[in-house]
């Protein structure tokens, strides 16, 4: 059997298995507890988790949370925000012992993840005075070593520099009883899976693993059949992130209105903090600094940033000094701010996982919270494949085009006075009244706004929408002409002089490059 045939049954195998083994982890569930006290966890662990505002269990929690305890290894296909990381940290604390060893590793695939981990377990386990050891490329090993001979009991870290320590034998006696792939597709999709796989050449053979994931690629799948035993399977779907605290709409716009509508929506909606996302590290950055220029106070948040400024700027975030943070997909994986009363999409995402991923920002620990996209009418197919594929229900909106007497004293409060300013204004004061030279500034620029309509309406939106369909009756049209031989039968390609195009594969491969 060669390679290919080797992962193809592999996969099949784990796709076998979860298709048997997820109506009895079903069933199981059901028959769970609701509440965390009932699943017999220690003191400090049930005051921990009352400490930290947690009152019942998520999904995510409810279904995971009894299989760890039970000591089996674990797949959960959950979404970020769905309360996972609560979900494996609350059994691994009360799994945790006297013995001054390393008893859990948590394998994450950034620094800022991690760090978020480690402030949760901290958290957590407050009332056990837990220890722990975050562990990430551009920290001294030095510093690392210093804090390894303190004893930790959990460890938490990303996969280069935990392979560098094990690889120069740094960490003496490294036997954790439970590792965490936490994650997992990230992992993929940053090229750790060879590292990983040569961490666990590392570890202890008797071990319990739990791997979370919010997909299930197949390399993923092939990784799993090869580190797990006898897994459960929890898999908690997006509808279930997506549909219950948080109100997801969208305004459909002209391309060079994007930083108008971000500002009229915040003027219009009063955030009390926001994460506007975009799709490239230069445009987080070009934006929180125009949004800066504005009046607005704004940081950016993406991989071109050194780790320092990274952390200061989620830490101003974090303490308020701050209200909007411009970020990247990767550089805010695994934030876990509370407090987050809007999500901005500056362009449509790339994919759906990416969606539910950013929206997941917002409407946490019971909360509610505000999602909104921006789209072009060029984007507006993504938008609804989008739609479709994370089964969101996304309300259409209208950017609000009045002027409002809030609108224009929320701005007169954050313009910062230039110098240039107050030169004019010492040579006008002398020639114009005061309150005539402010009321003739207001006027124009009311006048100037009111002539700015910033968006489509609803009626320019249905018009937008029949004439896609019409376009999509069009080619279907076209096609089906094309499509058919001298006795009505289906052509499976047409041929353009030597070259053979298949219409239908030649779309399907073109969208699998964008959703797949």
């Amino acid at each position: 059997m060669n390679k290919t045939d080797t992962t193809e049954s592999t996969n099949n195998a784990l796709e076998e298995y979860i298709s048997k083994h997820t109506k009895k982890e079903k069933e199981n569930d059901e028959r769970a507890g609701r509440g965390f006290q009932d699943f017999g966890l220690k003191d400090f662990v049930l005051k921990g988790i009352k400490e930290a505002g947690f009152s019942t269990p998520s999904p995510v929690q409810s279904q995971s949370i009894p299989i760890i305890l039970k000591g089996r290894d674990l797949i959960a296909q959950a979404q970020t925000g769905t309360g996972k990381t609560a979900a494996f940290a609350i059994p691994i604390l009360n799994a945790l012992s006297r013995n001054k060893e390393i008893e859990a590793l948590i394998i994450t695939p950034t620094r800022e993840l991690a760090m978020q981990i480690s402030e949760e377990i901290l958290k957590l386990g407050r009332f056990g005075r837990i220890k722990t050891i975050c562990m990430y490329g551009g920290q001294s090993i030095k510093r690392q070593c210093d804090l390894l001979e303190k004893k930790p009991k959990v460890m938490i870290a990303t996969p280069g520099r935990l392979l560098d320590h094990l690889q120069n034998e740094r960490i003496a006696n490294f036997l954790p009883k439970i590792v965490v792939l936490d994650e997992s597709d990230e992992m993929l999709d940053m090229g750790f899976l060879d590292d990983i796989e040569e961490i666990f050449k590392f570890l202890p053979n008797s071990h319990q693993t739990l791997l979370f994931s919010a997909t299930m690629p197949k390399p993923i799948q092939a990784l799993a059949m090869k580190i797990l035993n006898n897994p459960a399977f929890v898999k908690i779907t997006p509808a279930d992130v997506t549909n219950q605290d948080i109100e997801q709409q969208y305004y459909i716009i002209n391309e060079g209105e994007r930083d108008d509508a971000i500002v009229r929506l915040i003027e219009t909606q009063n955030p009390t903090k926001s994460i506007i996302f975009t799709r490239m590290k230069k445009e987080a950055q070009a934006l929180a600094t125009r949004l800066t220029q504005r009046g607005f106070k704004a940081m950016a948040l993406h991989g071109d940033m050194e780790q320092w400024e990274r952390r200061e700027s989620v830490k101003a975030f974090k303490e308020n000094k701050i209200e909007l943070l411009v970020a990247t997909d990767v550089a805010s994986r695994g934030l876990d701010i509370s407090d987050v009363s809007h999500v901005f999409n500056y362009h449509i995402p790339l994919n759906p996982e990416s969606y539910v991923h950013r929206i997941g920002r917002t409407g946490r620990a019971g909360k509610k919270g505000v999602a909104i996209t921006l789209a072009t009418p060029l984007e507006y197919k993504e938008l609804s494949k989008i739609k479709q594929m994370t089964k969101a229900k996304l309300t259409l909106c209208e950017i609000v085009q009045e002027y409002s007497d809030d609108t224009l004293s929320q701005e007169i409060a954050r313009t910062k006075v230039s110098d240039k300013s107050i030169m004019i204004y010492e040579k006008l004061k002398d020639k114009i009244d005061t309150t005539q030279l402010c009321l003739k500034l207001i006027s124009i620029h009311l006048e100037k706004n009111a002539n700015a309509q910033i968006g489509f309406t609803k009626e320019q939106i249905a018009q937008l929408e029949s004439q896609n369909e019409e376009s999509a009756l069009k080619k279907n049209k076209k096609y089906n002409s094309n499509t058919k031989n001298k006795d009505g039968k289906n052509k499976t390609s047409k041929t353009r002089g030597k070259k053979k195009y298949d219409d239908i594969d030649r779309s399907e491969s073109y969208m699998g490059s964008i959703w797949g």
